[in-house]
């Protein structure tokens, strides 16, 4: 079996796409070699991007390698920490009328986009996503302390769409409408926020690596995924709380697996009744605002 992760983590963007905003954060290239470091230390190929190199390009460069490489039991570890945004929908997808975003060095890519990749994976192949980035609330908490959320202003996202449309209507013409019955693999969303909530830099990490870090406890977390989202929304403040989402024929089974092992095996846990929750794979937050 083989186990592959990508980690990208942006502490800017190239301000000359994003209409002069560069997109500033202190802790998002830490958040992504603290959890290459994790995928690391479980046997996981790791590659890490870290601002320039973490672009639409590459990313979707390495989704599609492998798409092609892996096959059934093989896992794949996909995280991202930056900016998120919101575009207006074209697809009619989202009820919202907005698709999300991470907030990429060259570009936005769209959720469409990462759907499209994720769906061309083989079935029986397991993929984790851990996003730490904003989603869109309906309005701005205060916060204690001089903390920044991963947060691209609206205006600013719906300036940069508007400015290079003919940038994101070519990346909207190179993927193909997909549903949930396109997605093979089995995958889980670790989501930083709820949809309505922004998620925190911080100076090392942040709010949401950092925790996840603290719970991981170097690896001597030993319980199934259900009881990691649990220990981190225990651990985490009421106006950030994280979520886990899943879907594919087998996602069942993954969840109650002990996160980021790179070969299937069942943690010693019981998982929580089945009223948990949970939504489609199109409905997942990418840690966008």
């Amino acid at each position: 079996m083989r186990a592959v992760a990508i980690h990208a983590g942006l502490n800017a963007v190239d301000a000359s796409h994003y209409n002069g905003w560069p997109g500033t954060l202190a802790a998002c290239e830490n958040d992504a070699r603290d959890m290459a470091a994790i995928t690391a230390r479980q046997g996981f190929e790791t590659t890490l991007l870290l601002t320039r190199q973490a672009t639409s390009v590459r990313l979707l460069q390495l989704l599609a390698q492998y798409a092609t490489q892996l096959v059934a039991g093989d896992t794949l570890v996909l995280s991202f920490a930056g900016h998120g945004a919101q575009v207006p929908d074209r697809t009619s997808d989202e009820p919202d009328r907005l698709d999300e975003t991470w907030v990429l060095y060259d570009r936005m890519l769209i959720d469409d986009e990462l759907y499209n990749a994720l769906s061309r994976l083989r079935p029986g192949v397991r993929a984790i996503v851990v996003a730490d980035s904003c989603h869109s609330g309906t309005s701005l908490r205060a916060f204690s302390g001089a903390a920044t959320s991963r947060l691209l202003p609206a205006s600013i996202a719906q300036a940069v769409y508007r400015a290079h449309g003919w940038t994101y209507g070519r990346a909207r013409a190179a993927t193909p409408p997909t549903g949930p019955a396109d997605l093979r693999c089995d995958a889980l969303l670790l989501a930083a926020c709820q949809d309505s909530q922004l998620a925190l830099d911080g100076e090392n990490n942040g709010l949401f690596t950092g925790t996840l870090k603290r719970v991981w406890a170097a690896g001597r977390f030993t319980g199934d995924y259900f009881a990691f989202i649990r220990r981190l929304r225990e651990q985490m403040p009421r106006y950030q709380v994280p979520n886990l989402l899943s879907l594919g024929p087998r996602a069942g089974q993954l969840e109650l697996e002990r996160p980021f092992n790179a070969r299937a095996r069942v943690a010693p846990t019981t998982p929580p009744s089945s009223s948990r929750g949970g939504a489609s794979f199109l409905q997942f937050q990418w840690r966008n605002t």
